[in-house]
């Protein structure tokens, strides 16, 4: 009986310090509790009996996986638990979600946050439906459709952290019993979506009589915007909506970006960009609205042009001694805005493909490593620090595989989008977790290294080398072992993907092919390699010259069988004319068929990211993008179609790849034979999770930040 009673006691301790604990964290003034407040331009967190000053690092959390699409609420609860660990072991003090959770969710935070000393917080987001504003673009509209929608999904919301809701299933949307409260935890509400400028006008020239809004916490001014009146609504209805139901409050924000900033910007080519603000100032809390207002921002160093090329700021020196017009929009920004500021997302993707470039720094979106992600991002995170903001949450905790980027999305399935991984689309690749291919492990690391080749049998074979392939969600790998020397020789790869096309030979050379080839590599050693298409069978050509007149016409592309072969390009920008200067800058493209050097396992110590080939002086193996052979979907065995005969991007069945090697000899007339290889499709993608390199890198940084005020 008195080990019972001991053990009684014991639990009522822990119960009681777990209480107290939360307890400790919530300060309550006038009936109303807050976790969390803004004072001047500070951001404050209700810690241990008192408000202390905080610069919030974190990351933003997306909701899918492969295999699925985000409105499918993929994500179990377990591997929650488990990010929740990663992220607070990396010591980040904040997530930040865009919307509506499952309920496990809320229940794994709730008790990670239990097992913990230093609790993570949640800065949580409400989405608008963009097909509504594709469709209404007038939040007013339809007796309001749009802004009634937000207003009572809010509602839901504050419902739902504090342990009080169910919702009924819906497609696309979270659904369940919501009993775990997490409001302790839940530090703001950043609502809304990256507006956009058309949805803003189109509004304000609808409603130009409308009357300032005056609620009973927030207010819209005199000068105030419709839009800017739409936005204080709701942000007024929910706060009064939590006080009355909940007597709790807390700060609150809406999702702003650089287009519809509150700054001009003269230099920017693009008029969408710089056509319509939305101003933080023209809402403003009232006396009774204690827990404050905050600005926050998506802001990215390549986007829009303006941070490029503004005049103002591309002569900005940094404390680095360095250019940066990042650091010098950041300043621009908050010197105008009279609340603290969060930059709600910020990063650069580790991926292969590109999209943007910074033409300063070369923080460009996309083509650069995981080591590259991480500094990058380390030093973005010092630049919002030393620019007085009140927080910096790193975009993305995970890569997202059902993602699309403009310059890839006509060349492949966007159904399929998440059941194979693309990394020519710079948009899957921002997070600092990757989702591998491969249930455990991968199924090749190119890295020299030939033991997970062991037991292959080879697809060709003859007196000088012996050829492999193999293929994942992800890439089509090719081995060679030689007899000869492959550094000091000059090693082609052709392959045919597509039939009734293609070329026989390879025009201004003696080299032919026993069936007409699609693309080929070229390798000379260790520092010049790259794949090559049929001009005819090139996607790059075909729309940015022939569809779209932005480049260019070439009659001889358009023609079969020619010998012609391109570089492989990715669109960065259309022509741009800046208006300060009068100058106009010429398409920009990046030649994204280059293959590079080096160790791709990232289990080595000298491993690169963007490593595609290793190779010895009597092997080599490659991995290729699935889109650099203009496989629309590798899952179900899909490619791009005959352009010309379908007049756009059309996809059909591939059943096999031929493919060859030969060591080039230029003294004798070559015809290199092809063999066929295929793959499997797949119906859902197997994968495994792994830290990036850009994860560690953060976490460092992110120590430094752990008591900043």
């Amino acid at each position: 009986m008195k080990k019972v009673i001991l053990l009684i006691l014991g639990i009522l301790l822990i119960l009681f310090a777990c209480v107290n604990h939360e307890e400790d964290n919530v300060y309550t003034e006038n009936n109303i509790s807050m976790v969390a407040r803004t004072q001047n331009k500070d951001y404050q967190i209700y810690n241990n009996g008192k408000f202390e000053n905080v610069f919030l690092t974190g990351v933003n959390m997306g909701a899918a996986l492969p295999g699925a699409f985000p409105g499918q609420m993929a994500i179990p609860k377990s591997m929650y638990l488990e990010w929740f660990h990663m992220i607070h072991d990396m010591n980040a003090k904040v997530i930040r979600v865009y919307t509506t959770q499952m309920p496990h969710f809320y229940e794994a935070l709730y008790e990670f946050n239990q097992s913990v000393d230093q609790p993570l917080y949640l800065m949580h987001g409400l989405w608008v439906n963009e097909d509504d504003i594709r469709q209404i673009n007038d939040p007013y509209a339809d007796n309001g459709y749009i802004l009634n929608n937000f207003i009572q999904d809010g509602k839901d919301l504050i419902d739902i952290l504090h342990g009080n809701k169910f919702l009924e299933e819906k497609p696309g949307f979270a659904s369940g019993e919501y009993k775990t409260n997490i409001s302790q935890y839940v530090i703001g509400w950043i609502l809304g979506i990256e507006w956009d400028p058309n949805f803003v006008i189109n509004t304000n020239q609808e409603n130009s009589g409308l009357e300032a809004y005056r609620g009973k916490y927030l207010y819209s001014t005199v000068d105030a915007s419709p839009f800017e009146i739409f936005l204080a609504e709701v942000g007024d209805q929910l706060i009064e909506y939590e006080v009355d139901n909940y007597q709790f409050m807390r700060p609150l924000s809406f999702v702003n970006w650089p287009t519809t900033d509150h700054l001009t910007h003269p230099n920017e080519p693009d008029l969408k960009e710089d056509s319509v603000s939305v101003n933080m100032n023209h809402i403003k809390g009232s006396d009774e609205f204690i827990s404050g207002f905050f600005a926050s921002f998506h802001i990215y160093p390549y986007y829009p042009e303006f941070i490029n090329y503004s005049l103002d700021y591309r002569d900005y020196i940094d404390h680095r001694g360095q250019v940066n017009t990042y650091q010098a929009y950041l300043k621009d920004l908050l010197s105008h805005l009279d609340m603290p500021v969060i930059v709600a997302e910020f990063g650069v993707p580790a991926s292969r493909g590109k999209t943007h470039e910074d033409v300063n720094r070369g923080f460009n979106q996309g083509y650069l490593s995981e080591e590259s992600q991480g500094l990058m991002n380390v030093m973005m995170l010092e630049d919002i620090y030393l620019s007085d903001y009140a927080g910096a949450l790193v975009f993305t905790w995970q890569d997202e595989w059902f993602k699309r980027t403009w310059n890839s999305m006509d060349f492949d399935l966007a159904h399929r989008r998440p059941y194979w991984s693309n990394v020519q689309t710079n948009e899957q690749h921002f997070g600092l977790l990757a989702f591998e291919p491969g249930e455990n492990e991968r199924i090749r690391y190119v890295d020299g290294d030939l033991s997970d080749w062991q037991g292959e049998i080879p697809i060709y074979s003859d007196n000088t080398l012996e050829l492999y392939t193999a293929f994942d969600a992800r890439y089509m790998y090719i081995m060679i072992d030689s007899k000869e020397d492959l550094l000091t020789n000059t090693l082609l790869i052709p392959m045919m993907t597509s039939p009734n096309q293609g070329n026989n030979f390879i025009k201004g050379t003696d080299i032919s092919f026993s069936k007409p080839i699609d693309f080929y590599i070229l390798i000379n050693g260790q520092n010049q390699a790259e794949i090559f298409v049929d001009a005819y069978y090139d996607p790059f050509y075909y729309l940015y010259h022939e569809e779209l007149n932005m480049l260019e016409k070439n009659p001889e592309y358009r023609e079969k069988n020619t010998g012609v072969f391109n570089s492989i390009y990715q669109a960065l920008s259309a022509s741009l004319f800046l208006p300060e200067e009068n100058t106009q800058i010429d398409f920009l493209k990046h030649n994204t068929g280059r293959l590079t050097h080096g160790n791709a396992n990232p289990n080595s110590a000298d491993y690169n990211s963007l490593a595609d080939y290793y190779m010895d002086n009597h092997s080599i193996e490659i991995k290729i993008p699935w889109l650099l052979l203009n496989i629309s979907d590798p899952s179900t065995k899909m490619r791009l179609a005959d352009f010309y005969e379908n007049d756009w991007f059309v996809s059909e069945k591939i059943d096999q790849i031929y493919i060859g090697a030969t060591i080039v000899n230029s003294e004798i007339n070559q015809e290199v034979s092809l063999v066929s290889t295929t793959w499997d499709a797949w119906e859902y993608p197997l994968y495994h999770t792994r830290l990036k390199e850009s994860y560690y890198i953060l976490q460092e940084a992110f120590e430094e930040y752990l008591d900043k005020e």
